[in-house]
This record gives structure tokens, C-alpha cells and sequence, in this order.
């Protein structure tokens, strides 16, 4: 890649000059002499070979050539003011990116709250989030590829955060067998029916989790999926309450109502990677991982303001 032959300092320095409406209003802005900051821009025109600037009057106006180049160059010198702060933040310990891995069951509302309120803290710290099922959140946390994780399972060897729980609801479609018998259920009237289970994404030691007694088992590889078989009629499932809110409000999922176990609501923590010190955009994430983690799921959500 060919070096440029414009710097930052000259793009400033003509933005400057325009900003500040001429040459000896840009110099006492940027606390140089007026004939270093017309040499700057003089050079930049021989080194573009492209006028930017006419002097109408008194005054220094851009051309259009000059007009679109000044434009684009702002993005420009953002940036790299961005890329200077973020080395800045790096040398105080801030870090570059923050990994979090997360249960599938965990709700996206409370996690799009606190990353939104994250974003305006984070000083260009990056976030990445992967999502994992059951044992997998345990699993990435254990090889060290996770800063934090959030998972519904007590994690050996680590101290969690507890946070809220997360409701699990027995559900099949309206017309499923199940809801034609017309009373309450027994584990005894599952054993003959389809159960749909979700695919634990541990590879090492993978779960089962909830009642596995059916005789059928098919196993999908998320919970959308397993929420699109069940209300399509295929079998029934254990799924959290939040994810089918709208198929329950349009009658394609119905809770199945059973004599105990119809609804579970295991506890979720939140954990820390034990062998890395938090660094401080580490901690303001868990803090609103914490605050909103208790938000109510229904109501409207608005977005931060951008500055």
C-alpha cells in the first residue's frame, strides 16, 4: 500500500483554516504563525495537486474539490484522535475488548440494555458476545476465553453473582394430544409423547436438563428452533416464558397443565474469568449487567442518546 503523502496534522491544519474562517484566525487557534499555517496548506495543494482553497475578498474559500476532501477528511482525523485516546485508555489499564459469553435461555432485553448503557462508558473498548447452551457458557468460561459469563448453572471453582431467574414453561400447540385430554397432567402422560430438548453446546461433558422420561426425544440446536417444531405441533418442550410471549399471545403455544414441574425458574450468575484482573470497562459492564439484569422484560426500551 502506497504511504500517503498528506498528513493529519496538515488535514487539521486545513480544517482549521476553514473552521476558523482564515489563515490568521487558524494560527491563533492552533498557537502557530500565520506563514507556517499558509505553508501547510500551500503544500498540501502541490502534494494533492488539487486546488482547495481561493481567497474571495479576504476571506479563504474552499473550491469543490476542496469542499469534498475537507469533508471526508474529518471522518479521518475523528478516527485517529479515537485511536490515540483508545491507546491512551490502554496505557491506564483500560481495555481493548471485553469477551462475554452468555446462556442462549438468558434474556437479550436485559442484555441490550446494559450494552447500550455500556457503549457511551466503554472508550472504544470492544465487546464481544458469544452465545453458548447449557455446559458451554462453563466450558469457554474454563478455557480462559471469556472475561465474563452468564449461565444458569452453579460453575465449580468459581464465585458467581446471582442474578435474576429465568421462567421455563411446559408448552405444546393448542391441538396437540396433550390439551385434548382435557385435564390436568401427569409425568406418566408425557412418556408416550415427543419431547423436543435443546443441544447443549459442551463438548466435554455435556447436560441434560429438565425431564428427559419420553420415550421420544429429538434434540434441535437452539431455541428458536425448538420453539418453531413445538408450535408447528411437533412434541412439546420446556422453554423460557420470554422467547414465546408472542406465540402464547397468538394461540400457537399453550402451557400444558400439569399436576407439578409444569414451570421452572433456575437462577442465573453472572461470573468473572478468575485468572484475569478486571480491568476498569470490565467492572462498569458487570455493574450494569447487575442493574439491569432486575429491569422488567415488558417494558418499552430507549436507546442512549449518541454525542
Amino acid at each position: 500500500m502506497k504511504a500517503p503523502r498528506v498528513t493529519l496534522d496538515q488535514w487539521r491544519t486545513l480544517q482549521a483554516v476553514v473552521d476558523h474562517g482564515g489563515f490568521a484566525q487558524a494560527a491563533e487557534a492552533l498557537h502557530r504563525s500565520q506563514s507556517s499555517v499558509s505553508y501547510t496548506v500551500a503544500r498540501m495543494q502541490d502534494q494533492l495537486g488539487v486546488p482547495l482553497l481561493r481567497i474571495d475578498g479576504r476571506k479563504a474559500v474552499l473550491t469543490e474539490a476542496g469542499n469534498v476532501l475537507l469533508r471526508r477528511s474529518r471522518q479521518l482525523v475523528k478516527q485517529a484522535s479515537q485511536l490515540e485516546d483508545l491507546a491512551h485508555h490502554m496505557e491506564q489499564g483500560w481495555e481493548a475488548e471485553v469477551r462475554l459469553v452468555v446462556d442462549a435461555a438468558y434474556p437479550n432485553a436485559r442484555l441490550v440494555r446494559a450494552l447500550s448503557a455500556f457503549m457511551p462508558q466503554s472508550r472504544g473498548c470492544r465487546v464481544r458476545l458469544r452465545e453458548e447452551v447449557l455446559s458451554g457458557v462453563e466450558e469457554v468460561l474454563h478455557e480462559g476465553i471469556a472475561d465474563l459469563a452468564i449461565s444458569g448453572f452453579n460453575i465449580s471453582g468459581y464465585l458467581g453473582t446471582e442474578l435474576s431467574s429465568v421462567e421455563f414453561v411446559a408448552v405444546a400447540h393448542p391441538e396437540h394430544s396433550l390439551h385434548r385430554l382435557g385435564r390436568e397432567l401427569s409425568f406418566q402422560d408425557l412418556e408416550s409423547q415427543l419431547q423436543v430438548v435443546i443441544r447443549d453446546s459442551g463438548r466435554a461433558q455435556p447436560r441434560d436438563v429438565g425431564w428427559l422420561g419420553a420415550e421420544q426425544r429429538w434434540t434441535v440446536g437452539s431455541l428458536a428452533t425448538a420453539a418453531t417444531f413445538v408450535s408447528s405441533g411437533l412434541g412439546f418442550a420446556w422453554l423460557p416464558r420470554h422467547l414465546i410471549e408472542r406465540e402464547l399471545r397468538e394461540g400457537l403455544l399453550k402451557p400444558l397443565p400439569l399436576d407439578q414441574g409444569g414451570s421452572r425458574h433456575p437462577l442465573f450468575y453472572l461470573y468473572s474469568n478468575k485468572d484475569k484482573p478486571l480491568g476498569p470497562a470490565t467492572q462498569i459492564l458487570i455493574e450494569l449487567l447487575r442493574n439491569f439484569d432486575t429491569a422488567p422484560l415488558d417494558v418499552p426500551f430507549a436507546a442512549p442518546a449518541q454525542a
